[in-house]
Parts: structure tokens; C-alpha cells; sequence
């Protein structure tokens, strides 16, 4: 019996996030971490997904973006039934986020000859910053920054950052640590990039809120949660050759 109720209560589930038979998952493009290959999606959140689907017992479709503002704007349209995406409190208006199945550190990047030492630093008045825009971490800082200046570019895009930064001539560049270290390295050598960070992007799986349920919002904080513990999150991070630059989730995040 008690097989028989779990199986119609998967069932349920299952036609609730995936009422057209097929689990359609939002994937980000624009995060190497997460998908190291577009044609066809490969990497953490593809293999998320995919792990979601045989949960589910349905075939998954991966539905793409450019960037993780276009997959977040496309929630209110129902483009996609579950995003693999950063959770933020912005975009917690139109999206449920589950708890975080893992994150990524955010800090910046200064010029060799800078004054600034640590992440502290930044935020004084005089210090412009460059920042992709509707990035997770720039949504933290449009938030956080009481006295720098954030200078977004007029595009999403973290070539278009690292050029609005160089080009203007501003005093640091946020981003992501790994990204911000081959920047290091090749087109901004003898740059420095700080220790520490200013936040952490949390990536999780988010249904359309206008969807979400405490069934489905239960079934998916599990699934995570299982996840994280039997050790899958970690051996993708493995697989896709990520390890030390994205982490399994460490704490649990507000943002819901």
C-alpha cells in the first residue's frame, strides 16, 4: 500500500511540474562553471536536470538562454517548467527558489598598482565599478553598495564588463572568482584579484512562483537535499572538471 501511494503521489508531482509530459529546464548559458558545453547543453545544471527528470520519470528538454536575466524574465511567460538558476531576492518575486545545491565565490578585480587591498575596500566613495548586468552577483550589489558607484553594461555579458572596465578605466571589476582569474591571466595580466568575497551565487532549481505549491516546493527541497547528500552535486562538480572552483552549497539561504 504504502508503495502504491508513493508511486500516485510521484505521479502527481510529476504532471504538476511537468504537465505536457516533458520536464522543460531553464539552463543559463552564460556561467562556464555550470555548462561547459552548449551544443548540446553539457555540465552541473544540464546534469542537474537531467537527474531531476529520472526522479520524475518524465524525458527532460533543455530550454536555453543567453544569460541568466533572460531566463529569470521567462518565468512569467511559463517558458520553462523548472530554472537552474541563481537565486536572489529579486527574482524570488516571480520564482520559488529550493535551498542552494551549490555556489560560487563573487569578489573583484583591481589593477596591480591599486590602493585597495581587500573585498572591505571597495565600497568607498571615488571606487566605480564594473559589473555585468542582471548577474546574480550584480543584483547583490545593487543592494549592497552604499557608497562605490556600480557601472553595469548596457548588455548582459562578462566580455562586456571586462571591456567597460578597461575602457573607462575604472577602478575594479566584480565577477566571479574563476572568471576573474583567467582575466588575470590573459587579457588583464598582472591584475589582482582579492581574496575573500563579497557574496556567494547560490545556484538552485526555481519553479514560476505562480506555479508552485507545498507539494512540488516539498518534492523539490528534497530532491536537492538528496543531492547534496548522497554526494551527487559533488561527483558533477567532479565530472564536469569544475572541482575547486564551484562548491557544494555549505549553508542554507532565506531566498525561497
Amino acid at each position: 500500500m504504502a508503495t502504491s501511494v508513493a508511486s500516485s503521489s510521484l505521479q502527481k508531482i510529476s504532471k504538476a511540474l511537468a504537465p505536457s509530459g516533458v520536464l522543460r529546464c531553464g539552463i543559463n548559458l552564460s556561467n562556464f562553471l555550470l555548462v561547459s558545453s552548449k551544443d548540446p547543453p553539457r555540465g552541473v545544471s544540464p546534469s542537474m536536470a537531467t537527474a531531476l527528470g529520472a526522479k520524475l520519470n518524465v524525458p527532460v528538454e533543455f530550454i536555453t538562454y543567453e544569460n541568466p536575466g533572460k531566463l529569470a524574465d521567462a518565468a512569467e511567460k511559463e517558458e520553462w517548467d523548472v530554472g537552474l538558476i541563481g537565486a536572489e531576492p529579486q527574482r524570488a518575486a516571480i520564482i520559488s527558489f529550493t535551498q542552494p545545491y551549490c555556489e560560487i565565490q563573487a569578489t573583484y578585480l583591481v589593477a596591480a598598482t591599486s590602493p585597495i587591498t581587500s573585498v572591505e575596500e571597495v565600497d568607498k566613495a571615488g571606487n566605480r565599478v564594473a559589473v555585468s548586468r542582471r548577474t546574480a552577483y550584480c543584483l547583490w550589489l545593487e543592494n549592497n553598495l552604499q557608497h562605490a558607484e556600480l557601472r553595469q553594461t548596457a548588455e548582459p555579458g562578462l566580455d562586456l564588463s571586462r571591456q567597460l572596465y578597461a575602457d573607462e578605466n575604472l577602478e575594479v571589476l566584480a565577477g566571479l572568482r574563476p572568471w576573474l582569474l583567467t582575466q588575470a591571466d590573459g587579457p588583464l595580466r598582472g591584475s589582482r584579484v582579492l581574496d575573500g568575497s563579497f557574496t556567494s551565487v547560490k545556484q538552485a532549481i526555481g519553479i514560476p512562483r505562480r506555479r508552485a505549491d507545498a507539494d512540488t516546493s516539498m518534492f523539490l527541497e528534497r530532491f536537492v537535499a538528496e543531492a547534496i547528500a548522497s554526494g551527487l552535486v559533488s561527483q558533477l562538480i567532479a565530472e564536469h572538471g569544475v572541482k575547486g572552483r564551484l562548491s557544494v552549497a555549505s549553508h542554507k539561504t532565506e531566498i525561497r
